[in-house]
């Protein structure tokens, strides 16, 4: 019969270790079913995400940027073009308790403020994916690199990331057409800016930001194993990225460089047209900004400079400068006399220097007067009086009917970021912006191109190219071809007919036979805008900013902002037209003829000849002596000219 043992606690032990040895295999029990449970919860309850924890911290998905598309001009020089940049990106999470430190670190050997890192680190307040990079710092140069990689064991969490930077080769030229870009904001991310992520990059302004879909390209990717303070250590898997599209545009680069320089240092605008089709072949608008600026990091302080500038330099004058376009205007009141039949070729007016109106005597920019005018002499030597008696016989909704078939009072449509419409008043709109009737003596104002009238340079360079067509108003534009990365054309952009202004024959050569001898007789205005061997046809103008006396010369030498602005429009050749101009010196402080005229003439030069001479600049400081282009009248009322920084420049 087979023994049985069986554990018997002997009797001379005592109750108390009894108790306690009971407590003790409690314990160890206890201790298993809690580690036990851990384990259950770690493993069964949390496993895929500790899983996940795991290899995030050994193996990486990077995101890496794509190239945004190259542009080119019409001959094929590059404008915008990407550059290899040396980025500092930051992971919180590899960092863990050491962050703060990890950021004085790197705030000392990048000579940066530690606050400004840490506002970069707090500042998006888009969730952020785990393990995914902060920029913090964006083309850090070649110090700051070796710096960093030779600290490594200082900066857990910190790498560098070579990726593409916007670069602008030629800096300021063309910079408001042509944009800017900067890191996508909060607010952009919140409106749903589709496949960005916090610290990408966007157009902020001009061509960067109306053709960013077509620019931005497709991110890649890449599966990297990283080692416990997360430094690549190999690549295991890479997804390419996929640049954006080329964009070939209208803009003639060297014609840009000419008008850039032709406008030398003065504010203000000139922007040419082809009026056969509506392409934009220079825009220039001073101050200017570097675009660069923005494409590398624009600190806080460069963005006050800008923003706090009282020539808001960041506003794109030809499109968002609203000026009184002064005696160029008289083209369009021209264009609407002959039109109705309220004046003929052959009408006369004297003018003695000025009429009475009321309690008011409207003055003629020449003392002395005209003598007896018609309309082609009125237009050649812009006498006041003249277009006084016209607009009154016209009326002011006819005079807008008319400058509006001409472009004028609503936007070109050019697709550029807050483009301003300009004003072209009639009855209904003073009704309606100030509850108040039309008085009549305010049409004798609205002749001549001041009172309420603004427009944009652009919009008068659409004039200008609308009569040289013979009437068709075409949309502006400057992209010509899309194309992408691999040469394969993608979309070709065709002139586009925004509306004929429905004038006659007889009517358009009238007008464009005046222009002409504006500029190519002596008793022109705008002679001083003759170009050798090409007949050019034109209108000078002088606008008011502020109502002052009648000492037009005495005013012109006061405070800066208070001087006359100078116009000249033009197009040429006469007979065959291929280029439409219009020019703006602001605060020119004389007249259109004396300052506008001679800086169209060197563009129109350069178009013509292509030669790179000596091209000295305009005296817009010097206050000249009333000439022929005084033509701003005592009694015209002008708002002060509406130019605003544009409504939203994030940083």
């Amino acid at each position: 019969m087979a023994s049985r043992h069986v554990h018997v606690v002997p009797r001379d032990v005592p109750p108390e270790l009894q108790a306690r040895l009971g407590v003790a295999v409690g314990a160890v029990f206890l201790t298993f079913a809690l580690v036990g449970a851990q384990l259950w919860y770690l493993q069964v309850q949390r496993g895929s995400e500790m899983r996940l924890l795991s290899e995030n911290n050994r193996i990486r998905l990077v995101r890496v940027p794509a190239a945004r598309g190259v542009v080119y001009d019409r001959n094929g020089e590059i404008l915008i073009d990407n550059r290899p940049s040396f980025d500092v990106i930051f992971v919180p999470e590899d960092a863990r308790d050491q962050r703060r430190q990890v950021l004085r670190n790197l705030a000392g050997y990048l000579g940066e403020d530690e606050t400004v890192l840490h506002q970069a680190v707090r500042a998006p307040t888009i969730k952020r994916l785990s393990y995914e990079g902060i920029v913090l710092r964006r083309d850090v140069d070649w110090q700051g690199v070796v710096a960093l990689e030779s600290h490594q064991l200082d900066l857990p969490g910190v790498s560098l990331q070579v990726g593409p930077k916007r670069y602008y080769p030629f800096g300021p030229l063309a910079a408001h057409l042509l944009g800017y870009v900067g890191q996508v904001n909060e607010s952009e991310l919140a409106d749903g800016a589709s496949g960005y992520r916090p610290g990408d990059l966007l157009g902020k302004a001009g061509l960067e930001k109306a053709w960013d879909a077509e620019l931005r390209g497709v991110p890649g990717g890449e599966q990297v194993e990283v080692d416990a303070l997360g430094r690549r250590m190999r690549q295991l898997e890479q997804v390419a990225d996929l640049p954006g599209a080329t964009l070939t545009l209208t803009l003639d680069r060297d014609l840009q460089e000419a008008a850039d320089r032709a406008l030398g240092a003065a504010d203000g605008s000139i922007v040419a047209l082809d009026p056969r089709n509506g392409e934009v072949l220079a825009m220039v608008s001073h101050p200017a900004y570097d675009p660069n600026v923005f494409a590398r990091g624009i600190r806080r302080a460069e963005w006050r400079s800008l923003v706090q500038d009282r020539k808001h330099p960041l506003a794109n004058r030809a499109v968002q400068g609203q000026f009184p376009p002064g005696s160029t205007f008289k083209v369009a009141v021209a264009t609407g006399a002959l039109e109705e039949g309220v004046v003929t070729p052959f009408t006369g007016v004297t003018c003695t220097g000025g009429i009475p109106f009321g309690n008011h005597f409207f003055r003629c920019w020449k003392h002395g007067g005209h003598g007896g005018v018609n309309l082609h002499r009125a237009v050649v030597e812009s006498c006041d009086v003249f277009f006084y008696q016209v607009g009154r016989r016209l009326g002011v909704n006819g005079i807008a009917e008319y400058a509006r078939r001409l472009g004028l009072g609503l936007p070109t449509g050019i697709g550029l970021e807050h483009e301003k419409a300009g004003t072209i008043p009639d009855t209904q709109w003073k009704r309606k912006r100030f509850n108040q009737p039309w008085f009549e003596g305010e049409t004798l104002s609205v002749a001549i191109g001041q009172g309420y009238v603004t427009a944009t340079p652009l919009q008068m360079a659409n004039l200008a190219a609308t009569i040289a067509n013979g009437g068709t108003r075409y949309r502006p534009y400057y992209v010509k071809r899309v194309e992408a990365p691999d040469g394969t054309l993608r979309a070709e952009i065709q002139p586009e007919v925004l509306g004929e202004a429905r004038l006659k024959k007889s009517t358009l050569a009238q007008i464009r036979s005046a222009m002409r001898d504006v500029v190519m007789t002596d008793d022109g205005t705008g002679k001083k805008g003759r170009v050798v061997g090409i007949d050019v046809a034109g209108k000078t103008g002088t606008s008011q900013v502020v109502k002052m006396g009648s000492d037009r010369n005495r005013a012109n030498r006061g405070a800066e902002l208070t001087r006359d602005h100078a116009w000249f429009i033009a197009f040429a050749p006469a007979e065959a037209p291929e280029i439409a101009i219009a020019c703006i010196v602001e605060h020119a402080g004389g007249g259109g003829g004396a300052i506008a005229a001679p800086v169209v003439q060197q563009v129109l030069t350069h178009y013509f000849t292509r030669t790179q001479g000596p091209m000295p600049l305009p005296a817009v400081e010097a206050v000249a002596e009333p000439g022929p282009e005084a033509e701003a009248s005592q009694s015209a009322k002008a708002e002060p000219d509406a130019i605003r920084p544009a409504a939203d420049h994030p940083l």
